[in-house]
């Protein structure tokens, strides 16, 4: 048995959340395996929407065993807040969900420094979520990072004191003020209390287990593949592996355990935070793009940026992940635009085309060359079934598959779980 992947494949907000909750019915296991609480996975059904930061999307399905790997910085006070969030659905988090022990902890003045840092910057600032994300994998990659496990040790809070004492110096140097800490330390230590009732585990064995036991297991990526640290839009990153080669590092799995990897992308794209963005949208389009998509961010509130859909960095994330199935979502937010405009390549200075995604380029040296297509407008409610999309919805997809070489196999034109179209 293998183990699928899930992942985005563009700058994150793609609606992963909605197509786990999706697939889940067919696996016995979700496990998340990297980012933190600057991920918002947002899920809709029987009328009801939910937003999960930490918890893997599966975690409404009853039958299924949740893991949160070792590749993901782990948040304790936002975890509490999110499961006594969620006993209202009875569900036993003691039996449905597992803590990698090797997971590492975001403290509080992981928080105070990520806003330091940022302000520091200024204009060149990179658009943090300031969740505390970047310089908790900075601790954990100098080795000096607290781990899920040391929360059991019985010294550890003079291990919080020795590693907070080194942030606090730092903190010192930016002149940022430590007025919230007092609070925020407060509510760190009752978390680490209720984390201790929680199941917390080696989940690398649990997850290889059930691997070899042949049980269905979908690992869920946070982000999206642009934003990866080594391959994505640097600096204008996150700070982990978001492709598929981070659910091995991020779960403990070998790569010869991955079967499919299903790519998630919306029929647009989005961008939250600095960087640059080729196809991005200042007039009128952009605004509908943003107010038909509710396109703000399900973490922070912020209105996301958009444009057009990107085929030069929706062709470089496949290939980097190597994408067997792609699920385009929010099909739906197009529908009142008569002309739907692709990328195709990217126009240089010197007048060549390239249709090479081009990392680390700013929105002023690439030109987009974008193809125009005929758009659908009309209403997408009525629709159950993918031959009764209007036609050209279908020539969408059809030219987007032929472009990609990849299958597109599913279409959400709604946040709904029934709003999902199977091709």
């Amino acid at each position: 048995m293998k183990m699928d992947v899930l992942l985005g494949l563009q700058w994150g907000d793609e609606g992963k959340g909605k197509v786990v909750d999706y697939l889940a019915p067919a696996y016995e296991m979700v496990a998340r395996f990297q980012g933190g609480p600057n991920a918002g996975h947002t899920l809709e059904f029987d009328g009801i929407k939910h937003v999960l930061h930490q918890i893997p999307s599966g975690i409404f399905r009853n039958n299924i065993h949740n893991i949160i790997g070792n590749g993901v910085v782990l948040d304790p006070v936002v975890l509490k807040k999110e499961i006594e969030a969620l006993k209202k659905f009875n569900i036993d988090f003691r039996k449905n969900l597992a803590i990698s022990k090797k997971a590492t902890i975001i403290l509080p003045t992981h928080k105070l420094l990520d806003a330091a840092y940022e302000k520091s910057k200024g204009e060149k600032k990179i658009g943090s979520t300031l969740k505390g994300i970047g310089p908790t994998y900075q601790d954990k990659i100098g080795r000096v990072a607290l781990r899920v496990g040391d929360m059991l040790a019985p010294d550890f809070k003079e291990r919080y004191l020795d590693i907070s004492d080194r942030h606090r110096s730092i903190l010192d140097y930016y002149q940022y003020k430590l007025n919230d800490l007092p609070a925020l330390e407060g509510e760190f230590f009752d978390a680490v209390e209720f984390f201790k009732s929680l199941n917390l585990v080696e989940t690398e064995f649990e997850v290889n287990a059930a691997i070899r036991a042949g049980r269905k297991v979908l690992a869920e990526g946070a982000q999206g593949s642009l934003l990866d640290i080594d391959f994505g839009s640097y600096p204008f990153v996150t700070s982990s592996s978001t492709m598929t080669a981070g659910a091995c590092t991020g779960l403990g799995v070998p790569p010869s355990v991955i079967g499919e990897v299903f790519g998630i992308f919306k029929a647009y794209c989005t961008r939250v935070g600095s960087g640059p963005f080729p196809t991005e949208l200042f007039n009128e389009e952009g605004e509908q793009m943003r107010r038909d998509g509710n396109e703000f961010g399900s973490t922070t509130g912020r209105a996301r940026r958009c444009g057009w859909l990107d085929l030069p960095a929706l062709k470089y994330s496949i290939m980097i992940n190597g994408v067997t199935q792609l699920f385009m979502m929010k099909a739906d937010v197009l529908n009142n635009f008569e002309q739907i405009r692709v990328c195709t390549g990217y126009e240089l200075p010197d007048g060549s085309v390239t249709d090479h995604y081009l990392t680390g380029s700013s929105d002023e040296v690439i030109k987009p060359v974008y193809k125009t297509l005929k758009g659908w407008n009309c209403s997408l409610d009525e629709v159950a079934h993918y031959k009764d999309f209007p036609d050209e919805l279908i020539n969408y997809v059809e030219f987007l598959e032929n472009e990609l070489n990849v299958p597109i196999n599913m279409v959400s034109v709604g946040p709904d779980r029934k709003k999902t179209i199977l091709k």
